[in-house]
């Protein structure tokens, strides 16, 4: 009987969990294409990674500076199809306002 009476809470928290352990989808390119023009310069690295999800590559570049005069650099995200189509590129460069809030600087597409 107490089985039962947990059931409904127990199929209650599945879907949620069953949601949070799946990988996010990866878009094909012509996807990408599609939603990256909603890019808006100065957005947050967390707005991009929410439009695109997780890039494939990332590279982190100073400015030079010194150890009295701090440089921010910029934060470089790549993200990359391949295909039989158009394989392509779109590299996406940020710029800290803070060093742990990270906002889009400019982007650009490439191709092999």
């Amino acid at each position: 009987m107490l089985l039962l009476a947990m059931l409904p809470s127990v199929l209650w928290f599945s879907p949620a969990s069953a949601q949070s352990l799946r990988p996010v989808a990866v878009l094909s390119l012509a996807q990408a294409e599609r939603v990256a023009v909603d890019l808006k310069q100065g957005m947050s690295a967390e707005g991009v990674e929410k439009l695109l999800g997780k890039p494939q590559r990332t590279a982190l570049k100073s400015n030079g500076g010194s150890p009295n005069t701090p440089s921010q650099g910029t934060l470089q995200w790549t993200y990359s199809w391949t295909g039989s189509s158009a394989p392509g590129n779109l590299h996406i460069e940020f710029l800290a306002k803070t060093p742990d809030q990270w906002y889009v600087n400019g982007w650009e597409w490439s191709t092999y």
